[in-house]
């Protein structure tokens, strides 16, 4: 966008107008300082996904569960790496799903809108949709080697 159109704000340090998209940038710096600041933040926000989300301590909980079976079960690497990458897809679409749900929030604050409720259950549906493919893939990997090592018992 040409320096003419672009919005602008005055800049506290010096009272000039600045472009709002070199303002923002040039501050970014003081909101994390650091990469470790940065893992700081996101852990932060892990955290209070599984104090405050029931589904996302459910999710945290089967995929432990899922992966402890693969080790028990000896899948290969790739198998695991699969069983990971499925799960880390789930618990970010939990992880999505909450920011979302409180940007909504945010937004419409104890008002009922139509729109809110649209973006709230679309976001609710993208993590039924992960998961449901996590339990595709985890039963494809995990149900044939478990069936072998239970079926010599059932005869």
């Amino acid at each position: 966008m040409p320096p003419e159109i672009q919005a602008q704000t005055p800049d506290r340090a010096n009272g000039k107008l600045v472009p709002i998209a070199t303002l923002n940038r040039d501050l970014s710096w003081q909101v994390a300082p650091s990469l470790l600041v940065s893992f700081k933040y996101a852990w932060a926000g892990v955290s209070y996904a599984f104090q405050t989300q029931r589904n996302f301590r459910v999710h945290v909980f089967v995929g432990t569960f899922a992966i402890g079976l693969g080790l028990f079960l000896h899948l290969d690497a790739v198998e695991m790496a699969i069983v990971g990458l499925t799960i880390g897809a789930v618990l970010a679409m939990e992880l999505l799903n909450t920011a979302l749900e409180s940007v909504v929030d945010l937004t419409v604050k104890q008002s009922y809108h139509e729109l809110a409720k649209i973006a709230k259950d679309c976001a609710a549906a993208a993590v039924l949709v992960s998961s449901l493919a996590a339990i595709c893939v985890a039963s494809s990997l995990l149900l044939p080697k478990l069936w072998l090592l239970v079926e010599p018992h059932l005869l």
